[in-house]
């Protein structure tokens, strides 16, 4: 699942000399500051869904930075009396689309929620370029915490605390990933990460990056090349560990926060040769955990929700929270 799929044509009316920066069919920042987005993101409202019989509701974490999560919660905590797996969702949208309450990524939690038979809590952390990077970052990690702590009473009657994982995609599989660097640091672990089509990236082109003539992709070198710069302007580069984590000098992938990896691509992306690189990287660091792969044919960065390959990655993904 991507915001891709809800991208639409900008506006007409657009002084194009005062565009300071474009990620087409995304997003826009004029010479005033002004960001527009080029796509329309419908929001809709925590509910109990008549399809999945999945509850949600909105949890306010931190007041002060408007930071909220929306929690979902299966049929089966109440048919079913145990404790659920806890899964933390990231949302995509190259850290500046999207929000927990999109109906795009809505639908996709209660479908996920039902299946999984997991406590779900979707993270509505802060977007660039407005809250530009670490905020995303700081805004996972507080939320992480707020989980660890069980405050609230769905998490405290009915979460498994010693089975939470970790899941995004694209821009949100980055931030996973440094989710679980910091757990490594601060000496704490989760059960595991989920990172599917991850936003990695570095200076010098890898695998099929720099052979994109006559390939039809979502996503294009150029724009990732400034897009980083453009959420995270605090940067030095594009070997900043942050979005190259086997870049020469970055911490060691072995000290990565969990017992469990499970990594996602699709043949056709972009991003395909660094998710199979930070695979392989991770499994030679000495890191002592287990780390699954799954490479998705004929399939580019996102694909529509409900086909037979986004079925498919569902079900793996739900197979790897309930350990089968």
């Amino acid at each position: 699942m991507n915001s891709s799929t809800t991208s639409s044509s900008s506006s007409p009316n657009t002084d194009t000399h005062d565009i300071m920066f474009e990620f087409p069919g995304a997003i826009r920042l004029y010479r005033s500051g002004r960001v527009e987005r080029l796509f329309h993101d419908e929001l809709v409202p925590p509910s109990a869904d008549p399809v999945t019989c999945v509850q949600s509701k909105d949890v306010t974490i931190n007041p002060t930075t408007g930071l909220s999560a929306r929690l979902y919660l299966p049929l089966s905590a109440i048919t079913i009396p145990k404790k659920l797996p806890i899964v933390i969702s990231i949302h995509g949208g190259g850290f500046c689309l999207v929000h927990s309450s999109s109906s795009i990524y809505h639908n996709y939690m209660n479908s996920l929620t039902a299946k999984a038979g997991v406590l779900s809590v979707s993270i509505n952390y802060r977007l660039a370029p407005e809250n530009p990077l670490p905020a995303a970052y700081d805004d996972c990690w507080e939320v992480l915490l707020w989980v660890f702590a069980a405050i609230d009473p769905w998490m405290s009657k009915l979460g498994d605390l010693e089975k939470i994982f970790i899941s995004g995609e694209s821009s949100g599989a980055n931030i996973v990933h440094n989710m679980g660097m910091r757990l490594g640091r601060e000496r704490k672990k989760v059960e595991g990460l989920v990172m599917v089509f991850p936003l990695f990236w570095g200076k010098d082109r890898i695998g099929d990056e720099g052979a994109e003539s006559g390939k039809e992709r979502f996503l294009k070198a150029e724009n990732i090349d400034q897009l980083w710069p453009f959420a995270c302007p605090e940067t030095t580069g594009l070997d900043d560990p942050r979005i190259n984590p086997v870049a020469e000098g970055a911490p060691s992938l072995a000290t990565l926060g969990c017992r469990r990896v499970f990594v996602g691509v699709a043949e056709r992306d972009l991003l395909r040769d660094r998710g199979r690189l930070y695979y392989e990287k991770l499994k030679e660091s000495g890191w002592e955990g287990e780390a699954e792969f799954l490479e998705l044919e004929d399939e580019d960065h996102g694909f529509k929700p409900g086909s037979l390959k986004a079925v498919e990655l569902m079900d793996r993904i739900v197979n790897f929270f309930n350990d089968l």
